[in-house]
């Protein structure tokens, strides 16, 4: 019988063990509270009905897998020290965390974690209770943004604020306040601050305070002098506004208190004080306007932007020889705005009315150029189909403007010098003169004199060019130029864009003007614009890792050797005697072709020692 009732004994033990192992199941998974279980190597064991609703995760998808699945990666560490306080026996109680949810969202969690321990006292895992505190962790945000905007407002607007009790006593005053009166919070608490009012206005003013039925009835401003910390005296209105109960009772003051020293001086001015004031909030509102306006009337000059006195003394030549029709040579580097210049000289000259013609001498091919700024006759050579009119004859009574001039072959700069010299040119393949009648304005990033030295320019063409130069000084040479093209190209690509972009912040400004800017206004602009692009808020910012640190400065283009411009002018003569049957002269001769003299030509095959008769056989 005693086995009997030890074995019945042992079957209600386990009956109860397994009835409170049910029961406590149950109230987890009943839970609020997400209820985890791991292992202390980290391994989720178990998991409840809130746990899966707050973290997104079926049971079966976390059983086995690490407890590090539900934290921010980059938290790990904070796990292992968890676990750690754990295998030590401590408990973790209210530990609030940043927990990640399956979608990948973060979440504020308030975690308790315990130890879990054997029969024999030893601690064999971990059990984990966590509630979401994401909103309670938003609104507490919330409220500290609130209360930071709120005391940045307070401190910033142009008056002084205060509180009261219902009795009168000052209980707040805000800092700048303090600052102006010189004195410390318990200086004006209570009725102290009636110490720092005019001898003459104290008695009137602490008696208006100490009985407040008329300010019950109107609540209406008053006027006192308080003492400035140097001693001084000067005149404030204070205005001052009831928060009641539901009762109606009073329960707090609020004020202002406006410096309205002189409008007392000249209390006639008051009105006009304030429209003025008003006027100012309306100007604020259209800053960016404004802004635009005041660049378009101080800084422009027709497309040019900025009022640096290097810029200033550019300017100043512009205005000089603009009236004239003398040839200008501009010179500076890449991407300084030699063509504004340029059309900037046309528009104030006589000629404004008339055209303007642009030609970049670096993007057409050598054996095209001449063509393209003198035109052919039908035939002139392999592709002439039909006459064209060159670029002097469309740029007629108007401008011409030689963009990289130093990149012209060797044989169209002695056609362009018989242009300067003789007012006229011919056609390829053509034999009248035709008058010249543009005026001429060239630009160069090239150091000229050292292409005179290797023999890529001629030094006779240069002295015509040189007639009054004009060297446009890098961008780094001109900084003070960089906030009004900064607030320039805003204007013109946030309009362009669609965007709403008032200015750039003092940081951002900074750092353009840190900058070297190897690429010039044009890799300015291009930064400017790019940033725009990208640019969500109204203050523009610029990342700096758009900027090519290691360019250095910009340097002028090299210069190529000699002896290859030689190899391609006799190669190019050479193909023109093929084509002429090794004639030089003539309407269909080599010359013609080439657009230069005969007897011109006749020199230069004679010193690249080039055999014409060769190519009589292709006749």
């Amino acid at each position: 019988m005693k086995d009997k009732d030890r074995e019945e004994a042992d079957i209600t033990k386990r009956n109860l063990a397994e009835w409170q192992a049910a029961q406590l199941a149950a109230i987890v998974q009943s839970s609020d509270d997400a209820i985890i279980g791991n292992t202390l190597d980290g391994i989720i064991t178990s998991w409840n009905k809130s746990a899966e609703k707050i973290y997104g995760y079926r049971e079966d998808e976390v059983v086995g897998r690490p407890i590090s699945l539900l934290v921010p990666p980059g938290s790990e560490d904070e796990v292992r020290q968890i676990l750690d306080k754990i295998k030590n026996g401590e408990y973790v109680e209210h530990y609030e965390t940043l927990r990640r949810k399956k979608d990948g969202q973060d979440i504020y969690m308030s975690l308790t974690v315990s130890p879990i321990r054997d029969a024999e006292g030893r601690i064999v895992a971990a059990s984990t209770i966590g509630r979401d505190i994401t909103e309670r962790k938003q609104a507490e945000e919330q409220l500290r943004n609130s209360e930071r905007k709120i005391r940045t407002t307070i401190e910033t607007i142009p008056a002084f604020v205060f509180s009261a009790l219902p009795d009168g006593q000052i209980d707040f005053v805000s800092q700048n306040w303090l600052n102006y009166l010189g004195v410390t919070p318990e200086e004006v608490f209570g009725w102290d601050w009636t110490t720092l009012v005019h001898p003459e206005d104290s008695d009137r003013v602490v008696e208006k305070w100490r009985d407040w039925r008329e300010s019950l009835a109107t609540e209406e401003g008053s006027e006192r002098r308080f003492r400035q910390a140097n001693g001084e005296y000067r005149w404030f209105l204070a205005r001052k506004s009831a928060l009641r109960d539901e009762k109606g009772d009073i329960v707090k003051w609020y004020g202002v208190l406006v410096d309205i020293e002189d409008q007392k001086r000249a209390e006639a001015r008051l009105r006009q004080a304030l429209d003025e004031v008003q006027k100012l909030q309306e100007q604020l509102a259209k800053e960016t306007i404004v802004l635009r306006e005041e660049v378009d009337s101080t800084s422009m000059f027709e497309e040019i932007v900025g009022a640096s006195p290097a810029l200033n003394a550019v300017l100043a030549r512009i205005d000089k020889v603009a009236p004239t029709d003398s040839i200008v040579l501009i010179t500076g580097e890449t991407g300084t705005g030699k063509e504004l210049v340029a059309r900037a000289i046309h528009k104030r000259s006589r000629r404004a009315a008339r055209a303007f013609v642009s030609v970049n001498c670096a993007a057409i091919p050598a054996p095209l150029i001449a063509s393209e700024l003198f035109g052919h006759e039908k035939g002139a050579f392999t592709g002439a189909h039909e006459r064209r009119i060159g670029r002097f004859e469309l740029a007629e009574g108007g401008t011409i403007f030689l963009d990289e001039i130093g990149e012209l072959p060797m044989e169209t700069q002695i056609a362009l010098l018989r242009v300067l010299q003789e007012q006229e040119f011919e056609r390829l393949g053509g034999n009248q003169p035709i008058r010249a009648n543009a005026r001429v304005i060239t630009a160069s990033n090239r150091d000229l004199q050292s292409a005179i030295e290797a023999g890529s320019f001629r030094r006779d063409l240069f002295y015509r060019l040189n007639v009054f130069p004009i060297e446009i000084p890098p961008l780094r040479e001109r900084k003070e130029d960089i906030p009004i093209l900064v607030e320039y190209f805003i204007h013109r690509y946030a309009s362009k864009l669609g965007k709403k972009i008032r200015s750039a912040s003092r940081k951002t400004l900074d750092l353009l003007q840190s900058y070297s800017w190897p690429g010039n206004i044009r890799e300015l602009q291009n930064v400017i614009e790019r940033s725009i692009i990208v640019c969500d808020t109204e203050n523009l910012s610029v990342d700096e890792n758009w900027f090519v640190r290691d360019s250095g400065q910009a340097q002028p283009v090299g210069q190529p050797l000699s002896g290859r411009l030689a190899s391609q002018a006799k190669e190019m003569i050479e193909a023109a005697l093929a084509e002429s049957g090794g004639r030089v002269s003539g309407p269909s001769g080599a010359a013609a072709k080439l657009g230069m003299r005969s007897s011109t030509l006749e020199s230069k095959i004679k010193s690249l020692k080039i055999n014409k008769y060769l190519f009589k056989k292709s006749i």
